[in-house]
């Protein structure tokens, strides 16, 4: 298989952020009422931050106004932001550093395809900007992971079809995602996934660019 193109699901496979955004969340349903434990919280991986509060709302059988809605959103989100002002390269996951460097020494297209909204922001916090040739977030789809519209528009950026690019992702809505578009999928640091995905590695110190040119 010769690869072109590598499109990385942010949260959980280049950084981790996941208990930032635990807090928030639990923050958030303790506000509704709504109990909110590291259980409910895997349900909310991959998916955008609407769908993640609409999910809390559901586990609650909580119904409030959209006005409520959108406050809720965006205090989750300052909350969140605030929490995540010291990130540095330090805070990169194993093996992503070195892969982005081998990678872009040979001429490998590199994106980012995150439902986060805050992808671009939390890049730069992590000095890795430069690296990418694209980056796809939550701003710029209309359908959210599991649709797989996130790396096709990352692949369409490329000028690559997707059986030329790999997707790495933890959560099992990015898989999805990916196996629907016809990208190589490749799970990586959350064990749920490893029977879903094509492959899995434990983090990325494990992935050999060689055994996919």
């Amino acid at each position: 298989m010769k690869i072109k193109g590598l499109l990385f699901d942010l949260d959980g496979v280049i950084v981790t952020t996941e208990h930032n955004h635990f807090v928030a969340w639990k923050r958030t349903a303790d506000e509704l009422g709504v109990p909110f434990t590291e259980r409910e919280n895997e349900l909310l991986k991959g998916i955008s931050r609407i769908d993640s509060l609409k999910m809390i709302l559901n586990l609650g059988n909580v119904f409030i106004s959209d006005s409520e809605f959108d406050a809720l959103l965006k205090s989750k989100n300052e909350f969140y932001l605030d929490s995540i002002q010291s990130l540095n390269q330090s805070d990169l996951l194993p093996g992503v550093f070195d892969l982005l460097i081998k990678a872009k020494f040979q001429g490998i297209k590199l994106g980012v395809g995150s439902s986060s909204k805050n992808a671009n922001f939390i890049l730069g916090l992590l000095g890795i900007s430069d690296f990418f040739d694209v980056v796809i977030d939550g701003n710029g789809v209309s359908d959210p992971k599991p649709h797989p519209e996130v790396f096709l528009n990352g692949a369409s950026f490329f000028g690559l079809a997707p059986t030329e690019c790999i997707v790495f992702e933890d959560a099992a809505s990015g898989i999805q995602a990916a196996k629907a578009g016809g990208f190589f999928d490749i799970g990586v640091g959350n064990p749920e996934v490893k029977e879903l995905a094509t492959k899995y590695y434990n983090d990325l110190t494990e992935f050999r660019l060689e055994d996919y040119g």
